[in-house]
């Protein structure tokens, strides 16, 4: 097998643009509750082995709240991230290796990134503590999206189109294993053979309905913002034409998640498909079985709405190697947070859960290769927000659209910061604003990502980092 290709790159210079997002409503993450998000941008520069040069952009919300939970301040752990941003910049420009992106990505996330994240780790304060390498993961991801952007631009084609043996030089056997046992072969096999053939141009749209989101007017406070959006969850379900609902519980107050549940999943608001997130606030299994048992006996057409959970237990899989199946019994079982990579979803696999939530923030070249190696072995996949605006939401929805999810996408920017993306939405106005329940990628061409970039009018801040 060849070891190069004339189309190969490198990146070789980087900017990093920090976008502070104000929140019309708050968001509650596990146990915190947050009203604003830095989303970091990178324009990352990439040359090929003939010295052509093309552009690329990635972005991701600094979601620190679910990538660093804990008791202590958020401020902290937000300037680490941003911290991390600057100098993971500097080390992507200076990172002297050509290859197809997934090579490349794959490669620096292996090797680079947790030496650099080791290093810093030792410079930080006891408050924030030590970063968790899932937080390292979005800051890493951002580059990692740029770098795939560009490699399409330079080439003018679509990047999902080159995911296969005429692009790449290593099939998935350098960089996957099958489960012990298992029968899959990653020999000869490329990302292209696991993606759709036809990816659909729109998808079913899930709504976030958060722990602190108002289901009626019972639970208003008075403090909702009157700026011409929704409020109430009924409301969002008239203007949105909204089929699936994803509902944040807490994990330590049965008869509240019994209770959400059951409010969320009234009849009033239509047969919907439901989905229950823990956000790794879960101790126990027996505390997710209590409630799936309960609820199944009190109503058996609510129970079966449930399509999936999502990630009850705490996110560390190895330090909590919790068996897991016989919560996968009543209702399939997705690993989020605990999916790093595909290492984690094998050993979650072996514990007893059924599927993945695949999200750009942990690296598109980590999220193609996970993919990979959940479909090679039957588990089944969703591709869940990270409240993703402006240009985060194309890598975002693109990934929906080609791994063959469940059930749509979940896309929870309109709901929180519609404002933040209106420059992006007037070039992608399908992706921006859920119509008949779902959005559309009709508008996703050309290059890359196919974003458009050039096209959309929006005035950035002097960049944080220039490498």
């Amino acid at each position: 097998m060849s070891t190069t290709k004339p189309t190969d790159v490198r990146p070789v210079a980087v900017e990093l643009f920090f976008l502070p997002v104000r929140m019309r409503v708050p968001i509650k993450f596990g146990h915190e509750t947050v009203d604003a998000i830095t989303c970091a941008r990178a324009r990352l520069t990439v040359r090929g082995r003939d010295g052509r040069e093309a552009e690329g952009w990635g972005e991701t919300p600094l979601s620190v709240t679910w990538a660093w939970p804990s008791a202590g301040a958020y401020e902290p752990r937000h300037c680490a991230m941003k911290e991390f941003c600057i100098r993971l910049a500097h080390a992507w420009a200076a990172h002297d290796a050509f290859g197809h992106p997934i090579e490349v990505g794959h490669d620096f996330v292996e090797e680079t990134l947790p030496r650099l994240l080791k290093e810093f780790n030792r410079r930080l304060p006891a408050d924030p503590g030590p970063m968790p390498r899932l937080a390292a993961l979005i800051c890493g991801s951002l580059f990692d999206l740029a770098l795939h952007d560009a490699y399409g631009v330079l080439h003018g084609v679509p990047v999902y189109d080159t995911y296969s043996a005429r692009w790449m030089n290593r099939d998935l056997a350098a960089f996957l294993e099958p489960a012990k046992g298992a029968a899959p072969e990653f020999r000869g096999k490329y990302p292209a053979d696991f993606l759709a053939a036809s990816p659909p141009v729109s998808l079913p749209a899930w709504h976030l309905v958060g722990g602190v989101d108002p289901i009626d007017a019972s639970e208003l406070t008075g403090r909702e913002p009157e700026d011409g959006y929704p409020v109430l969850l009924g409301d969002w379900i008239a203007r949105d034409g909204l089929e699936c609902l994803k509902i944040k519980l807490r994990g330590n107050d049965a008869a509240w998640d019994r209770a959400r549940l059951e409010k969320v999943g009234d009849s009033r608001f239509g047969n919907l498909l439901l989905s229950a997130d823990f956000n790794c606030t879960v101790a126990d299994p027996a505390y997710v079985i209590e409630i799936l048992d309960r609820l199944r006996h009190d109503d058996a057409t609510l129970f079966g709405r449930i399509l999936y959970v999502e990630q009850p237990f705490p996110y560390d899989l190895e330090a909590h190697p919790m068996d897991v199946h016989a919560v996968s019994a009543r209702r399939p079982l997705f690993l989020d947070e605990s999916a790093h990579d595909w290492r984690l979803v094998r050993f979650g696999r072996e514990l007893g859960w059924t599927g993945v939530a695949l999200k750009t923030c942990k690296t598109q070249s980590g999220a193609l290769l996970s993919l990979c190696w959940a479909k090679a072995h039957g588990m089944d996949l969703m591709v869940q927000d990270l409240t993703n605006p402006m240009l985060a939401m194309v890598p975002h929805a693109l990934l929906a659209a080609h791994a063959g999810t469940m059930m749509g996408v979940e896309t929870n920017a309109p709901q929180f910061y519609p404002e933040a993306s209106l420059p992006e939405a007037e070039v992608h106005p399908g992706l921006y604003r859920r119509r008949r329940g779902r959005v559309s990628l009709d508008s996703v061409r050309g290059p890359g990502f196919g974003a458009r970039v050039t096209e959309i009018v929006r005035r950035l801040p002097l960049p944080s980092a220039s490498a």
